[in-house]
């Protein structure tokens, strides 16, 4: 960049090609620095949101979570700052004076909560599906770094998803049942062997 300065510098005229070709080529290093600059901004909060998901399940387990147990999570992660806002509004509650204290970090609490609550509700949260064995198994493995972000496998969780894996599960465990009851004892016992 300071080669480029230097270069500039020795320009004479303003509206020169040699003066057009490098502030192009100035912009053009910009934009490539700010797209770094946006994923690794993106890579680090996709980072902490799957530190909070791994903070909260019970690292010996082995088995994935039900669809159950996954949106009571997510549900609990939507309420992560209702602590903090409460804290917030009681601040605010004890003088006059004080009712635009911690006023940004009130709005910027509710923009990401309406926002993740929109996407769980729509179109779905980037997430990594825990239900799923396999990408279960990779968040464990997962050394918690921003940088290794980019090798997990992320899915769009959102409400309606979940309701569809409660479903399909409980299709799944319907059917289980009603295989064993047709099945008499003596062959239940075949079949696991």
């Amino acid at each position: 960049m300071t080669n480029l300065r230097k270069e500039l510098e020795k320009c004479k005229h303003p509206n020169s090609r040699k003066t057009k070709a490098l502030s192009k080529k100035a912009r053009r290093q910009n934009n490539k620095h700010k797209s770094r600059l946006g994923h690794a901004i993106k890579s680090n909060l996709t980072g902490e949101k799957l530190n909070w998901f791994l903070e909260h399940i019970d690292l010996e387990r082995k088995e994935p979570l039900s669809p159950v147990e996954f949106e009571e999570l997510v549900l609990l992660y939507l309420k992560r700052f209702d602590e903090e806002l409460e804290q917030i509004k009681l601040k605010q509650s004890i003088s006059k004076n004080r009712s635009n204290q911690h006023i940004a970090r009130e709005n910027v609490i509710r923009i990401t909560l309406e926002k993740e609550m929109n996407e769980f509700k729509s179109g779905g949260m980037e997430m990594i599906n825990l239900c799923d064995p396999i990408k279960y198994k990779t968040l464990l493995d997962w050394d918690g770094s921003a940088i290794n972000v980019q090798h997990l496998k992320l899915d769009l969780i959102s409400q309606n998803f979940l309701q569809r894996l409660k479903a399909q599960t409980s299709m799944e465990t319907a059917t289980m049942e009603d295989t064993e009851i047709m099945l008499p004892s003596g062959s239940k016992d075949a079949m696991e062997t």
